[in-house]
């Protein structure tokens, strides 16, 4: 899952930024509008968290842009106003839902997660391949009924190439779709994280190397 943090006070966003990427998010932070309207231009975000006091392109421009723009782009508007006419302005401007601040970290995580949800086709409860499962809304992975214990990165590569449903995925759009912009596009990550995966899985192996073309989950 891709997510842009849009947050002029830095701490706030760094913190936001930090805490999703243990969530296992890729995650880009920017703090004003004109960033973000540059990032948006170029990379496909599920959940756009937004400030709506933002220096540059005031976060209420950004938010109606991308209504406009009919994408598929979820917007969690993040702000410090509070009352009902507040919440109802946000929404009215486009926004999928709408937090005030303070809030708390872990109501945060769940409506970015229910918005991306809403971000793309619909998947079923439960994915899996054999005996593999993956239960997105529990963040586990069983094999043969077996939990395994995987880090973020790895599940998410695993939640990846299951939703794939057998489609080759290149390194290059793994890189985009789990990491983020601090990823270097020649960096070995997504070959050492999924020989860390394919290692926990065990046999036999459901991963496939696709010469010249990526990775599959599936019968060979």
């Amino acid at each position: 899952m891709r997510v842009l943090v849009v947050e002029d006070f830095e701490v706030l966003a760094r913190s936001i930024g930090t805490g999703l990427r243990r969530e296992g998010m890729a995650v880009d932070v920017v703090l004003d509008g004109t960033d973000a309207l540059d990032r948006l231009a170029v990379t496909r975000y599920e959940v756009v968290i937004l400030d709506r006091d933002l220096p540059g392109v005031h976060g209420d421009e950004i938010c109606r842009r991308l209504a406009n723009d009919r994408c598929d782009t979820r917007v969690l508007m993040l702000t410090a106003a509070d009352t009902i006419e507040d919440r109802v302005d946000g929404l009215s401007l486009g926004a999928d839902d709408y937090l005030p601040k303070p809030f708390a970290f872990a109501e945060l995580v769940a409506r970015v997660r229910a918005l991306a949800r809403r971000a793309t086709p619909a998947l079923p409860p439960t994915l899996s391949c054999g005996d593999i499962t993956l239960d997105p809304a529990r963040r586990a992975v069983f094999r043969a009924g077996r939990r395994l214990e995987l880090s973020p990165k790895e599940f998410a590569l695993l939640e990846c190439l299951l939703a794939a449903a057998g489609l080759v995925l290149s390194a290059e759009e793994l890189l985009e779709r789990v990491w983020d912009e601090a990823a270097d596009p020649f960096t070995s990550a997504v070959k050492h994280t999924m020989h860390r995966l394919r290692a926990k899985l065990g046999d036999p192996q459901v991963i496939q190397t696709i010469r010249e073309g990526g990775y599959r989950i599936g019968p060979p």
